[in-house]
C-alpha cells in the first residue's frame, strides 16, 4: 500500500505550550485519550492518523523549538518525561515523534539562521517530521548508500537511494534523510565519509514511502520505506550531520533518552495492565488467601516489579538531567558523563521493558493469556523497541568509562 498525502491537523491551529508545566498537562491528557483505543489499534494493527493529527494540535510537537523562535524550549528532563508518558499509554504512538525531535535538535545544531527560522515555524504549526536514515544493505547499520550529489548545472542536490524502518514517515510533512555527500566538504578528515541531513517534503517529486513495516511489536509506528529516485533538492534544505560529533556534543545522548523514555513507559504500562489483572485474578489454593492480591508470593513478586520500574524510572531522571546540565556547558567530561549516564537508563529501561511485560502473565495467571485481551503486545513493543540499538555494547562502554576513565565514542546511538 502506498501511503495517502498526510493530513494536517483538524479545523484548527496547534496549541502554542509555553512552559514544562503545560508541555506535561498536555501529554497526560493526551496519553489518557491514547490508552483507549491502544489495544484495538495494535489488534487490527490500524494506523493511528487521528491520533497523530491530535498531537500536532496538542502543541507537543513544539515544545523543544528555540523560545526566540516562539517555542517553549523544555528542558530534557521535560522532553524525556513527555516520552514517558505517552509510552505508559502507548508505545507505538509515542515513538513517532522521536525523530521529530532529534531531527529540530540538528537543526539546532547545524542549521542556518534561516534554516532555523523556516523548519521550526513548520514545528509549530504542528507539521511533523519523520527518519530516512537506516539500509538493509550495508555492512553495519552505519553504513549509507543514499547519495546526495550535486544537479547537473550546479544550483542544488538530488538524491537517490532507499531507506528502511522509517518510523513515522507514512505521516510526516517532512522527511530527514541522512545520506553521504558527493562533494566532499573542505577539511574533511582523510578516510571520512561526509553525510548530510535532507529536509524534504513528504510529497516532493521522487519520493514513495510504502507502508511494509511488519514488525511482531510497535506494529503501528507507521514505519515504511523511502524510496528517492532523483529527488531534487535545493541547498537550502541540507544540513551537514557529520561536523555534530566533531566535538563534545550531546546530540546522541539527548536522542538515546527519548529511547530509554519509550522503554520505561513500555515497563509502566506493562505492570499496570498487570495490576489489572491481579484484580481479576483468583488467589491460589495453597496461599490460603481471600484475593489474589493477598497471596504472599504475588505481593513479592509486584514489589520486586515495581522497584524494577521505580529503578528504571529514576535513572531515566538522572540521564535526562545530565544531559540538561551537559548541554548548558558541553566539554569532554560532561558530555562523556550525560552519554555514560544514558547508556544506563538505557539498560535499566530495556531490561525493565522485557522483564517486567513477561511477568505480568505470571502476575495475572492463566486467564492473562486469553488472546482477547491482548496483553502480549506489552512484551511485543518491549521486545522489538529495545533491538533498536544493543545494550550490550553500551555495557561495554560503561565499564570501560568505569575502570580506565575512557570517554565513550561519539555517535549517534550513545
Amino acid at each position: 500500500m502506498i501511503a495517502d498525502r498526510p493530513s494536517d491537523a483538524r479545523d484548527r491551529p496547534p496549541t502554542v505550550i509555553h512552559s514544562a508545566g503545560e508541555a506535561l498537562e498536555a501529554a497526560r491528557k493526551i496519553a489518557a485519550g491514547f490508552a483507549v483505543n491502544a489495544d484495538a489499534r495494535d489488534r487490527e494493527r490500524r494506523l493511528p492518523a487521528p491520533e497523530i493529527d491530535q498531537l500536532s494540535v496538542s502543541g507537543l510537537l513544539g515544545i523543544a523549538v528555540p523560545a526566540r523562535f516562539g517555542g517553549a524550549e523544555v528542558s530534557v528532563v521535560t522532553l524525556t518525561e513527555v516520552f514517558r508518558v505517552l509510552a505508559t499509554a502507548d508505545a507505538s504512538l509515542a515513538q513517532i515523534p522521536h525523530s521529530h525531535f532529534v531531527f529540530l535538535d540538528a537543526l539546532r545544531r547545524r542549521g542556518t539562521d534561516d534554516q532555523q527560522a523556516f523548519y521550526f515555524g513548520q514545528a509549530l504549526a504542528g507539521r511533523r517530521f519523520a527518519n530516512a536514515q537506516s539500509e538493509r544493505g550495508g555492512r553495519t547499520a552505519a553504513d549509507d548508500a543514499t547519495t546526495l550529489r550535486r544537479a547537473p548545472g550546479g544550483g542544488g542536490y538530488v538524491l537517490r537511494g532507499e531507506k528502511f524502518y522509517c518510523t513515522g514517515a507514512l505521516f510526516a510533512h517532512w522527511l530527514v534523510v541522512r545520506a553521504v555527500l558527493s562533494d566532499q566538504p573542505p577539511h574533511t578528515p582523510e578516510g571520512a565519509v561526509p553525510k548530510a541531513l535532507a529536509y524534504i517534503r513528504r510529497d516532493a517529486p521522487g519520493v514513495s514511502v510504502e507502508d511494509d513495516w511488519d514488525g511482531m511489536g510497535q506494529r503501528t509506528t507507521a514505519s515504511g520505506t523511502v524510496r528517492l529516485d532523483d529527488v531534487p533538492v535545493s541547498p537550502d534544505q541540507v544540513v551537514d550531520y557529520s561536523s555534530i560529533f566533531d566535538g563534545p556534543t550531546t546530540y546522541g545522548a539527548r536522542a538515546q533518552v527519548l529511547h530509554a523514555a519509550l522503554d520505561a513507559g513500555i515497563a509502566r504500562g506493562a505492570l499496570d495492565a498487570a495490576v489489572g489483572q491481579v484484580a481479576r485474578a483468583r488467589p491460589w489454593f495453597e496461599s490460603g488467601a481471600e484475593r489474589a492480591a493477598d497471596d504472599p508470593l504475588l505481593v513479592q513478586q509486584a514489589g520486586e516489579l515495581e522497584v524494577v520500574v521505580r529503578a528504571a524510572e529514576a535513572l531515566l531522571a538522572q540521564a535526562a538531567a545530565d544531559v540538561d546540565a551537559a548541554e548548558r556547558d558541553p566539554t569532554e567530561a560532561s558530555t562523556a558523563q550525560a552519554s555514560i549516564a544514558t547508556a544506563v537508563a538505557k539498560v535499566a529501561s530495556a531490561r525493565a521493558a522485557v522483564q517486567v511485560s513477561s511477568d505480568l502473565f505470571e502476575l495475572g495467571g492463566t486467564r492473562s493469556a486469553a488472546g482477547s485481551l491482548n496483553l502480549s503486545r506489552h512484551w511485543r513493543d518491549g521486545r522489538t523497541h529495545t533491538l533498536h540499538d544493543p545494550v550490550r555494547w553500551k555495557i561495554q562502554h560503561i565499564g570501560r568509562w568505569l575502570l580506565s576513565g575512557t570517554p565513550p565514542p561519539r555517535h549517534g546511538q550513545l
